[in-house]
């Protein structure tokens, strides 16, 4: 098969693999995108927004379970047509989708955007399309797909993943979820509000990734109140008729549908990656430097979900702009950037959120820890949703913010203000010197953080409060 010379072979059309094209061009490359499968975005298909347009319907409904307290009559003889309901998601998803493949793949000519699955016969020559492409540099963003273990395969579509919950035309009476990770337990909480009887199960005894054992247990009580969930032991699934049976230890459960929500996998299968030369992890992927993306020292970059470690929309964006520059500069040493700051979003009601270090990252013995309740902030009580807690993470000595994980109401806004004061490295001292208004849900990172700066040696000069006087002018 005759050779196509080109700059960078882009393996994967996703947020990871887009970013890596506007990185070539901008740099005057060329190169060729080659996509396995669907066209568009795991966030657009099957993931970030169709699922919050399915919680935004759910929260919508579970709204009027609230009106009675507001003096609001009528709110019982609502009802959802879940048919209708996931026509409006399907409807919204597939607008997400288009609007990404028409700004991206949908303009790219044939001979640049090869619909076929890659293989690399060697680290720079890739074979797709029936062509062969020997490239300066091969970047592969080929994301992730979900784990569904051999022995459920057995039982067709009553066992179904995240890649496929989106494309129900009806949803089922009763559900058993698998896995009450964030995906998990958003889906969960979100078709229990929309009247399927869900029941949730994990091996472990966290929810959501949660590594704070006081959030965690929060958490754990708040989504109780949704759907039952059992923890600690490992389900296994039984044909009953046209139902299942779940067990796990002494729960048993008859369900209409399973959903394995157990997480995803580097989407490697069939890649060739084993002719890199270099040990491949049990993913099935090889070692690379998280601050240039690349694959030992060869001219081979990862970005995005294939990589398994930051799974999420921002991260994959910046991961192919690292891979993307750094291939398109394979003439240059590879250059390191400097990660952001880890901030991951549960869109579960409340949020849960964790941002900067985790609990079980910090030196307990050099960190002050903050807790409060939203049982005690005003604005909460105010809204209905006085639920939930946060906790703050700050270094001792310095007084610097560390992290933050919470369950709380509107807490992607607060975890965003925290994500920001840690990546400016601030201290306690100076964030509470920033405007605070009230009453409003952000006063309970003003409450945590007047608690950590009693703990913290670091002090202000002069009252906490204290702005910088104003000079006069000569």
């Amino acid at each position: 098969m005759q050779e196509r010379d080109i700059d960078i072979v882009i393996i994967g059309s996703g947020s990871a693999g887009l970013n890596v094209m506007a990185q070539a061009r901008a740099a005057g490359r060329t190169f060729v995108l080659i996509n396995g499968g669907e066209p568009g975005t795991t966030c657009a298909r099957i993931g970030c927004m169709p699922s919050k347009v399915m919680i935004q319907i759910a929260e919508e409904y579970y709204r009027r379970t609230h009106f009675g307290q507001f003096g609001i009559d009528g709110h019982d003889g609502l009802s959802i047509d879940h048919s209708e309901a996931m026509k409006h998601v399907q409807e919204l998803r597939d607008g997400f989708v288009q609007g990404v493949v028409s700004r991206s793949t949908d303009k790219l000519p044939a001979d640049v955007f090869i619909q076929d699955y890659a293989r690399l016969l060697e680290p720079t020559l890739v074979e797709a399309g029936g062509q062969c492409f020997r490239a300066k540099a091969v970047v592969i963003a080929t994301g992730s797909t979900p784990i569904l273990p051999a022995p459920w395969r057995q039982f067709g579509d009553r066992v179904i993943t995240t890649d496929e919950v989106f494309e129900l035309e009806d949803l089922p009476a009763s559900m058993a979820i698998i896995g009450m990770g964030t995906i998990g337990l958003e889906l969960g909480q979100s078709l229990a509000r929309m009247g399927v009887t869900i029941t949730g199960f994990d091996q472990i005894e966290r929810v959501a990734g949660i590594a704070d054992p006081e959030v965690n247990r929060t958490a754990i009580e708040l989504m109780r109140n949704d759907f039952a969930i059992h923890l600690g032991a490992t389900a296994t699934l039984e044909s009953v008729g046209e139902q299942i049976q779940v067990t796990a230890g002494d729960q048993k459960v008859l369900v209409d549908k399973v959903l394995a929500s157990i997480g995803r996998v580097p989407a490697v299968e069939g890649l060739g990656l084993e002719v890199l030369g270099l040990p491949l992890d049990a993913r099935g992927v090889p070692p690379f430097d998280d601050q240039t993306m690349q694959v030992g020292d060869l001219p081979v970059f990862l970005a995005g979900d294939v990589t398994g470690e930051r799974q999420v929309l921002h991260e994959s964006t910046d991961e192919g702009k690292i891979a993307g520059y750094n291939a398109a500069h394979i003439d240059q040493p590879a250059e390191r950037f400097q990660r952001k700051t880890p901030f991951y979003v549960n869109f579960c009601d409340p949020n849960i959120i964790a941002v900067g270090a985790r609990f079980d990252q910090i030196d307990a013995d050099r960190s002050a820890v903050a807790e409060v309740s939203f049982s005690t902030v005003g604005r909460a009580r105010a809204m209905g949703a006085a639920r939930g807690v946060l906790r703050v993470y700050a270094d001792k000595a310095s007084g610097r913010l560390l992290g933050s994980e919470m369950i709380a109401p509107r807490g992607e806004h607060l975890g965003h203000l925290l994500a920001w004061a840690i990546e400016q490295r601030m201290t306690v001292g100076e964030v509470l010197r920033m405007p605070f208004y009230h009453p409003v849900i952000e006063g309970a990172l003003k409450t945590a953080f007047s608690q950590l700066y009693a703990e913290v040696e670091a002090k202000n000069p002069g009252p906490v409060t204290e702005v910088a006087p104003l000079r006069q002018s000569s």
